[in-house]
């Protein structure tokens, strides 16, 4: 099945140049703490995206037993991307933040714990967070459902995304020192608007798909 392979992909390209206060943490964690203090931090958060995945996936399991057409929860899922879209496209502020030092520091075990659970709950406790998976499980859950496997296709769409972001989180970590200097006004406004056009793109696919089910 390479369709959901190729979706997990794309919408783990999308998570991975989204810019938000995440990458700068990932950064900062790494340049200051050290590299095995950045691994903690993307595991908290990488633990955060799988709880959120599986309580947004319940959620639109609820909402499609409770619809009669499954169009509704595709128009939903489209509304939600297309808000998303539009506001990283057009609204949403790129705040540059200067680098910081490159320390090595020695961590003890409680200190390696309470990166985790910043890493977790910084992911956690952003909406904008939550609101991207429930989208998206909305528009993965419709296409789903056309399949002869809906479990195994979502399996293989969310797993490949969250491979695909984990690894892409890690690779920043190891080049942290070499990555930040990239991170320009110029480059973070040019990321953000390839996120938000390809989010469109998304939108404007499933909305077409939503009218003719």
């Amino acid at each position: 099945m390479i369709a959901p392979i190729v979706k997990g992909l794309l919408l783990g390209f999308i998570l991975s140049i989204s810019i938000g206060p995440v990458i700068f943490a990932i950064l900062k964690q790494s340049l200051t703490n050290g590299r095995k203090a950045g691994y903690i931090f993307v595991a908290g958060v990488s633990l955060s995206d799988i709880s959120l995945l599986f309580i947004c996936n319940i959620f639109t399991v609820v909402f499609s037993l409770a619809l009669t057409h499954k169009s509704v929860i595709a128009l939903v899922g489209a509304s939600f991307l297309l808000a998303t879209g539009i506001y990283t496209l057009f609204f949403k502020k790129i705040v540059f933040q200067e680098g910081e030092e490159d320390k090595e520091k020695l961590m003890r075990k409680r200190d390696l714990l309470a990166i985790f659970a910043s890493g977790f709950f910084m992911n956690t406790l952003n909406p904008s967070v939550f609101l991207f998976w429930f989208a998206w499980t909305a528009a993965i859950g419709t296409t789903a459902t056309e399949t002869s496997n809906p479990i195994t296709y979502k399996l293989l769409v969310f797993g490949t995304c969250l491979l695909f972001v984990l690894l892409s989180d890690l690779l920043k970590v190891a080049l942290a020192g070499k990555l930040r200097p990239k991170l320009t006004q110029h480059n973070m406004v040019v990321i953000n608007r390839i996120a938000g056009v390809i989010i469109l793109v998304f939108s404007a696919v499933l909305f077409y798909g939503s009218f003719s089910y």
